[in-house]
C-alpha cells in the first residue's frame, strides 16, 4: 500500500491506494503547503513546510496534523530554539544522520536560512554562518527580488556531515562539517538550480535542474558535477525548452533522469494557458521529450516529479491535470484515477512526494 501526498496551492491531499483505487484526504486548508519530507527513521512521521503558516508534522503517516518549530507566541518573546521565519520553502531528513530515533531535519525559509533539529522537530538550530558568504549580496529571486529563499536541500547519502543547497537565485553552496562553515558557490556552478539531487549508487554525482538555462544560454538549463560540486559539466543537449524545474532520478538506476521543462518561467508558473513539457535522458544519451500519455503541453503547468525508493523504474508527475504515473522508467504514462477538483485545474502544484505506508 503507498500514499501520495499533493501540495496543492490551498492544501495538503493524502491520497491512499486501495486495490487500485484512491481515498483521498485534504488537510491544512489555505495554508499554501510547499514542501514535504518523511523521516527515514520514523516512517510515520512526516513534515509539511507552508508558506507563511510555518512548518507541520505527522505522526500517523498524514491522517492528522499539528504545527512544530514555531518561535513566536502571541505574549512571548522569540525563542532562540525555533524556526524564525514562518515561510517555510524546503525540507529535507538525512538518509545517513540520526540522534533520538529521529532522522536530522534541515528546514530552508525565506528569507534564506537554513535550521536543524536533531529530536523531531522539537527545537532547532540555525545554522547561521551559511549566511555570511560573499555571494549572499547579490542574492534575489526574481517575482521578490527584494528577497530570497533556500529552494533544495540535499544531504549527500554517503557522508552524513555534507549538505548541499540551493539558494533562489544565487547560488549553489556547501558545507562539509553538518553547516559549521560553507564554501560560496563555485565558477560554473548553477546560479538557479530548483532541484538538486543525490543518488545512492552514484557517490560525489550531483544533478542539477536550473533556471539558468532560460537565463544564461541554453546549455545551462541541466548541469551535474561528478566531484561533489568542485566543477560542473553541461548535460543539455536534446532539451528545445530550457527553462527546467523539477527533476527526478529511478531509484534503481542513476543515469535514468526526468526533467519537467518550460519555454520560460512567465510559461511554467504564471502565464495562463500554462506550457511545459517533459524529457528524459538515459546514461550518455540525450535528453528525448516523453508525451504518451501526459496532458497537452498547452495549458499545464510545469510537473512535479517524484519516485518513491520502494519501486523501481517508477517515476510519478503532479499538475494541473492530475498524477500521472510511469511504470517503464518514464516513457509513457497513465494518469491515477485521484479524484481531482475542478478548482485544482488553475492551481499549480507546490510538491509531490510518495511512500509505501
Amino acid at each position: 500500500m503507498k500514499r501520495l501526498f499533493l501540495c496543492m496551492e490551498r492544501e495538503i491531499v493524502v491520497a491512499e491506494e486501495k486495490d487500485g483505487d484512491f481515498q483521498i484526504q485534504c488537510h491544512l486548508q489555505n495554508m499554501q503547503p510547499t514542501c514535504i519530507a518523511v523521516d527515514p527513521f520514523q516512517p510515520n512521521r512526516i513534515y509539511c513546510g507552508t508558506f507563511g503558516r510555518g512548518l507541520w508534522v505527522s505522526d500517523d503517516k498524514g491522517d492528522s496534523w499539528r504545527p512544530i518549530g514555531d518561535a513566536y507566541r502571541y505574549f512571548d518573546f522569540p525563542k532562540e530554539d525555533g524556526i524564525l521565519h514562518s515561510a517555510i520553502t524546503s525540507i529535507t531528513i538525512s538518509p545517513a544522520k540520526q540522534k533520538n530515533g529521529y532522522g536530522t531535519i534541515y528546514v530552508g525559509t525565506e528569507p534564506s536560512a537554513l535550521f536543524c533539529s536533531e529530536n523531531g522537530g522539537e527545537t532547532w538550530t540555525e545554522l547561521k554562518t551559511m549566511k555570511s558568504l560573499l555571494s549572499s549580496y547579490t542574492w534575489a529571486f526574481p517575482p521578490r527580488p527584494f528577497t530570497h529563499h533556500v529552494r533544495w536541500i540535499t544531504v549527500d547519502p554517503h557522508n552524513e556531515n555534507t549538505i548541499h543547497v540551493s539558494i533562489e537565485a544565487g547560488a549553489v553552496i556547501q558545507s562539509n562539517d553538518h553547516g559549521q562553515t560553507w564554501s560560496d558557490k563555485k565558477f560554473g556552478a548553477p546560479i538557479d538550480a530548483h532541484q538538486l539531487l543525490m543518488h545512492d549508487d552514484a557517490p560525489n554525482r550531483l544533478y542539477a535542474s536550473c533556471g539558468d538555462g532560460f537565463m544564461n544560454g541554453p546549455e545551462r538549463a541541466y548541469l551535474e558535477s561528478y566531484d561533489n560540486g568542485n566543477t560542473w559539466t553541461s548535460c543539455s543537449e536534446g532539451l528545445n525548452h530550457h527553462y527546467l524545474y523539477s527533476m527526478a532520478i529511478d531509484p534503481a538506476d542513476c543515469d535514468t533522469i526526468l526533467v519537467s521543462a518550460a519555454p520560460s518561467a512567465d510559461l511554467a508558473h504564471h502565464r495562463i494557458p500554462y506550457e511545459s513539457y517533459m524529457y528524459r535522458k538515459t546514461k550518455d544519451t540525450p535528453f528525448e521529450q516523453v508525451h504518451k500519455g501526459l496532458p497537452s503541453a498547452i495549458g499545464t503547468v510545469i510537473s512535479m516529479l517524484a519516485t518513491n525508493p520502494a519501486e523501481p523504474h517508477t517515476f510519478y508527475a503532479l499538475n494541473n491535470n492530475g498524477v500521472f504515473q510511469s511504470i517503464d522508467s518514464g516513457q509513457t504514462w497513465e494518469q491515477l484515477n485521484i479524484p481531482w477538483k475542478e478548482e485544482y485545474k488553475t492551481q499549480h502544484p507546490h510538491a509531490l512526494f510518495v511512500t509505501t505506508v
